[in-house]
């Protein structure tokens, strides 16, 4: 395997706005970070979500060991550097976030996120000036060591009903003077409210695309530094496998096995490595 420092070196280097836009599929288990890898992607995150429904669970009911000990896995399956989902870090505090943050880079990632979700519906982000100190103890705990982190500052505002653009830009502001290498607002994705976004930050910028969101090449012509799916891709799976069973059960048919030619090449190169 790729050595952690050179993985990590070569993820920072690869987000370059616009040129290229760097795809970040990802991986809900080792067997899907292997196929990205396979298929030439540069680097891999993890889902949150994606990871909880391999344990029939939702987004949000994995433990801290459980999602840093399944992010390592996918760390050293694969030679491209891999940046983890870390939620909010499973701390509301600046010190539990920094050891989440430790822990991680400890284990071989080349990256991760901080998000400003508090865990609360009824109150679901975090106040401005404690959300920046938690991405500054993050931001600490990630470049203090000799091997290098990326560090991810998300805004979560659109992902809970405060689709704020404005209170969005000043917390992505907050969080890139805090130390942030990478801010990320999902689900912001019209053109106009991402040039001011951009136009706003002196990071890169990650976005998630979403249905209606501008094409690869559009993010890449607006300055958008890397693109994520999120969960979807792992759920899109679940979706395949549903349409199989329930064609086979409800029309007898098996046109699933389309699918299955399509993957089983990819599966044995991927495997067999």
């Amino acid at each position: 395997m790729t050595d952690h420092t050179s993985k990590a070196e070569r993820f920072r280097a690869l987000h370059n706005p616009g040129a290229p836009l760097l795809l970040m599929p990802n991986a809900w288990d080792i067997g899907s970070a292997a196929l990205f890898a396979t298929l030439g992607f540069e680097a891999i995150a993890t889902t949150s979500g994606g990871f909880a429904a391999t344990r029939g669970r939702l987004d949000g009911a994995m433990t801290k060991d459980e999602v840093l000990t399944h992010a390592g896995e996918l760390a050293a399956a694969v030679d491209v550097p891999v940046s983890a989902d870390l939620e909010n870090c499973f701390a509301h505090d600046p010190d539990g976030v920094a050891a989440t943050i430790t822990s991680a880079v400890g284990l071989g990632l080349a990256g991760g996120s901080v998000e400003d979700f508090t865990g609360d519906r009824d109150s679901p982000v975090y106040e401005l000036p404690h959300a920046a100190e938690r991405v500054r103890a993050a931001a600490e705990a990630a470049h203090s060591g000799p091997t290098p982190f990326v560090l991810t500052a998300r805004a979560e505002n659109y992902l809970h009903g405060r689709e704020d653009l404005a209170d969005t830009i000043a917390r992505l502001q907050a969080y890139q003077e805090a130390g942030a290498d990478v801010l990320f607002a999902p689900r912001v994705v019209d053109p106009v409210d991402l040039r001011q976004l951009l136009a706003s930050v002196d990071r890169p910028v990650s976005v998630l695309v979403l249905p209606g969101a501008p094409s690869v090449g559009e993010l890449a012509e607006l300055g958008v530094s890397r693109i994520s799916v999120g969960g979807a891709i792992a759920v899109a799976s679940y979706g395949a496998a549903i349409n199989a069973v329930t064609e086979l059960r409800d029309k007898g048919t098996s046109s699933y096995w389309d699918l299955a030619a399509v993957a089983r090449p990819v599966i044995g190169e991927a495997f067999s490595r």
